[in-house]
């Protein structure tokens, strides 16, 4: 069986691993974001992790901060910036989540971490995805990512929830290191972002 301290210890020798292998591009990305970026180089918000505890997640910072004449940030589509773009597309913006992986606020598999104010959004069956702490990456991610529905999504989440182990986390890191090389799924159509969760429907 594949215990949470196992998971637990292989997160956190895969994430120590992969911040110093990555560090030379960390820092060059960390120089890139405070010159276009005005010296903002983190983006960091509140997520509910297991048991639908509170963490701060971290990525590198992907929009601006343009309101509208009314002093109201634009949409999320209109603040990204070019290289928020590049970013995003690359999923390089997730790297500095392996810090959230070494403090035990996430794992490197798992549900993806979403907003806050989805909470009381879920139903019964969609709640379960809190029953194990979310991941970088996840069973959603590599079936199909934001060309999914929201329903969809947290289906393959609870899946996941009942049915994961070593072998599987294995085969979710190896398939998202693919589909990101090969930039399969990264967007729902022409959007950057995906649309809100507006709540479970009726028949969920």
């Amino acid at each position: 069986m594949y215990k949470y301290f196992l998971k637990r210890y292989i997160d956190f020798i895969i994430a120590l691993f992969l911040l110093i292998l990555l560090s030379p591009l960390i820092i060059w990305l960390i120089i890139i974001l405070l010159i276009f970026n005005k010296g903002k180089v983190f983006f960091m918000q509140h997520r509910p992790g297991y048991k639908e505890k509170i963490f701060k997640i971290i990525k590198f910072k992907t929009m601006n901060e343009r309101m509208d004449k009314n002093g109201n940030l634009l949409s999320s589509n209109q603040r990204i910036t070019k290289f928020g773009r590049i970013l995003r597309k690359t999923s390089l913006d997730e790297i500095p989540q392996l810090i959230n992986v070494l403090n035990g606020d996430i794992s490197l598999v798992g549900p993806r971490p979403l907003r806050i104010e989805y909470l009381p959004l879920y139903n019964e069956e969609q709640k379960k995805r809190h029953d194990i702490k979310p991941g970088i990456t996840g069973w959603a991610q590599i079936n199909g990512r934001n060309a999914l529905s929201w329903e969809e999504k947290f289906n393959l989440d609870i899946w996941y929830v009942k049915n994961y182990s070593f072998i599987l986390d294995i085969k979710i890191l190896y398939w998202t290191f693919i589909k990101v090389i090969k930039r399969d799924n990264i967007n729902k159509s022409n959007s950057e972002i995906m649309e809100p969760f507006k709540g479970a429907k009726l028949n969920g």
